[in-house]
Order: structure tokens, then C-alpha cells, then sequence
């Protein structure tokens, strides 16, 4: 009767220590992900201004999804967005608002949830190894790149006449490869040496 009672109180200790472990791995990942929409926003206001403007808001991008893991990487680019399209001023040259979301550089933003989107999937399907990250978070970024180039067409041509998809890609896209080669490669050193505990 001892060793039951004994046995059936650890069971129960137990499942409680697993459940407040649980608890408090998600009180950790809702941390993790405003911590890593924070930053996204810091580095979106280090900025060159063109017709995209140059920021480090890729890199921070890149950096959440490989730390924090596709699903956490995921909801930290949604909380981001979401920061903006209410109002708070994340985005390059410190604006915010639906009008700086949906103007003609909206789609680059959106699209970093699509890059997300794809990493987590990528990432969910076929692990996490070095040649899959860096699959994965390039096949994210044309994708990226895909759907802001015919956002910024679309809106273009809507309100300045017909522009060629060459012309948009040579001001929206060509300039920003090396660029984001680069911040790929240094959010890849940089999750190499940040490790979270419950990633």
C-alpha cells in the first residue's frame, strides 16, 4: 500500500513538473517572439532611402526564423506586421500605418511572411541541417521577392503608367541580391551562436 501511494504521488509530481514546464516554455516563446519583432523594427529604421529602401530589417528577419525556429520565426514577422499595420511606427523611416503596409513597397513587407511561411514549412518537412536552412530561406526570399515586385507593378503602373518588369527588378530586386546574400550569411553565423534552451 506504501510503494502504491509513494508511486501514484510521483506520478502526479511528475505530470505536474511536465505541465509547468510546458507553461513555461510558452511564456518563453511569446518572450522569444516579441523580443525578435522588437528587433525586426530596430533594424527596419537603419535605413537607405531608394525605391526600396535599403535596411537591416532582411537580416533581422533571417536571424529570427533560424534562432527562434520557423513557427516562432513565423508569428514574430506576423507580430511585426500586425505592430505596423496598426499604427506603431516599424517601418523604414519610422512610419506605420495600413497606408505605409499597402503602399507600393507593402508587398516587399508582406512577403516576409511569406518568406517565413516557407522557411517553417521548408524547415517542418525536412529538418533543420545547415544546406536546408539556407534552401529554405532562399527559396523564401524569391518568393519574397516574387510577390513584391508584381505588388510594387501592380501599384505602379496604376498610378504612374506602364513600366517594364525588367525596369522594377532593376529597382527593386537586383540591387538587394548581395545585399541579402550577405545578411543570410551573418544570421547564419549569428544562430550558430545563439542557442535557446527550449528550441
Amino acid at each position: 500500500m506504501v510503494d502504491r501511494a509513494f508511486y501514484f504521488r510521483y506520478t502526479v509530481d511528475m505530470i505536474h513538473e511536465g505541465t509547468k514546464t510546458k507553461q513555461t516554455f510558452r511564456a518563453a516563446d511569446v518572450a522569444f517572439i516579441g523580443i525578435a519583432a522588437a528587433i525586426i523594427a530596430v533594424c527596419s529604421w537603419v535605413s537607405i532611402p531608394t525605391a526600396v529602401p535599403f535596411t537591416l530589417q532582411t537580416f533581422a528577419v533571417f536571424a529570427s526564423l533560424l534562432i527562434l525556429g520557423g513557427k516562432n520565426g513565423f508569428f514574430a514577422v506576423l507580430t511585426y506586421l500586425l505592430l505596423g499595420a496598426v499604427g506603431v511606427p516599424v517601418f523604414a523611416g519610422f512610419k506605420g500605418g495600413l497606408a505605409a503596409l499597402l503602399g507600393n513597397t507593402g508587398g516587399y513587407l508582406l512577403g516576409f511572411l511569406l518568406l517565413a511561411a516557407v522557411y517553417w514549412l521548408i524547415t517542418a518537412l525536412a529538418g533543420e541541417k545547415l544546406y536546408i536552412q539556407i534552401l529554405a530561406l532562399s527559396a523564401g526570399l524569391l518568393v519574397c521577392y516574387a510577390f513584391g515586385t508584381a505588388w510594387f507593378m501592380m501599384l505602379y503602373i496604376k498610378t504612374n503608367g506602364p513600366v517594364s518588369l525588367l525596369t522594377v527588378l532593376g529597382w527593386c530586386v537586383f540591387p538587394f541580391l548581395l545585399p541579402d546574400a550577405v545578411k543570410m550569411a551573418l544570421a547564419l553565423l549569428l544562430s550558430k551562436k545563439i542557442k535557446l534552451p527550449n528550441k
